[in-house]
């Protein structure tokens, strides 16, 4: 229980890590995308690059979860869960600022993709130690 609680905590911190980190990477290498993002004025590249920057987050979140936690088959899914319920009101409130295909390709692939990284996580060999 302690490991699963532990990749949990984890993939969570790994998620807002990667997300901060190609978000920044956005604002520097899109243009545009800096003065963009206080308004949320998004072209339709930004918006498909920050749906890009929460896939990754999501696979990279379950990755972890299954390499630190292989057997817990669930947690993937209580994980992504996670995730779906404490973005549902942050869309809520952003609804006007984007389409709705957005909203629902975010909204509906966090809990697959997440469960995608802890495929890949888990059928990834473990490295040896010398």
């Amino acid at each position: 229980m302690r490991r699963q609680v532990l990749a949990f905590v984890s993939a969570l911190v790994t998620w807002v890590l990667v997300a901060s980190i190609f978000n920044r990477l956005l604002r520097i290498g899109l243009p545009g995308y800096a003065s963009a993002e206080p308004a949320f004025a998004f072209t339709l590249a930004m918006q498909w690059a920050r749906l890009v920057l929460a896939a990754l987050a999501s696979i990279s979140a379950g990755f972890l979860l299954g390499r630190l936690a292989p057997t817990a088959r669930r947690l993937p899914l209580i994980f992504g869960a996670l995730l779906l319920v404490l973005f549902l009101p942050v869309h809520y409130q952003l609804w006007d600022k984007f389409p709705s295909w957005y909203h629902l390709v975010f909204l509906l692939t966090i809990v697959p993709l997440v469960a995608l990284g802890a495929r890949i996580g888990t059928a990834a060999p473990a490295s040896k130690a010398a």
